[in-house]
């Protein structure tokens, strides 16, 4: 993990270094997981296409304690590093900060921000219906964007079936499944304003046993122009 951060490091300044692939398979770098995954090289998407393929491929029989994994994730990271950090042509490959690559499973904080792991934890939270999240799943997997950073960050909205749903039926356009114009920013209705509402909700209401369409009916006109689009 120290070396695939380095190399992270080093490509701030040359967009162009070749991934140190060699990681992966190099007995002083990587260590068997003493179970059989198969992993197929690809272009994933979406988050919600990431984190359902690698939910497919990798169980909690065969691993436990998949989620608090760094170095499974780090090394998922470089597996698939044409998803998490792909190549323009142009400018070469941007990382962002290293927690979208090496993830900190302590830090819920700052875990949500690894491109792989933090999909995959909110898939397996909503694995009973996984689109239910699709307003935290849908976007680019190197592009969350501020939905996701305005509400993947708190633990109590992400498990949250009923907050979940209805933040899909807000912010998700039913027709194409992407995030509706104006979600992400910070006017009246937005993720961020949705937010504020649910933390005072929650001095009242038992919002846990609450339903996507009991939430709509009780939010502020603000929302409105989502809860109609």
């Amino acid at each position: 993990m120290s070396r695939f951060a380095n190399w992270l490091d080093a490509l701030r300044h040359d967009p162009t270094l070749q991934p140190p692939a060699e990681l992966l398979t190099d007995p002083i770098t990587s260590v068997p997981l003493g179970t059989s995954v198969e992993l197929e090289d690809k272009r994933l998407s979406s988050r919600f296409d990431a984190a359902e393929y690698i939910h497919s491929c990798i169980t909690t029989e065969q691993i436990p304690d998949a989620e608090g994994d760094s170095g499974l994730w780090a090394w998922l990271s470089l597996f698939f590093i044409d998803t998490v950090c792909p190549l323009d042509t142009k400018s070469g490959r941007k990382p962002g900060a290293l927690a979208r690559h090496i993830p900190e499973p302590s830090n819920f904080q700052r875990y949500y921000r690894h491109l792989l792991a933090g999909p995959y934890r909110i898939y397996r939270a909503h694995r009973d219906d996984p689109k239910r999240a699709l307003a935290l799943l849908c976007q680019p997997v190197d592009s969350p964007g501020d939905v996701v950073e305005q509400l993947a960050s708190r633990q109590e909205l992400v498990t949250n079936r009923g907050i979940m749903g209805l933040a899909t039926k807000l912010y998700v356009a039913a027709d194409t499944l992407k995030v509706k114009k104006g979600a992400g920013g910070k006017g009246g209705g937005s993720a961020r304003r949705l937010s504020d509402i649910i933390e005072q909700f929650d001095l009242t209401w038992d919002l846990y046993a609450a339903t996507p369409n009991e939430l709509a009916a009780v939010m502020p006109s603000e929302f409105a122009k989502y809860l109609k689009a």
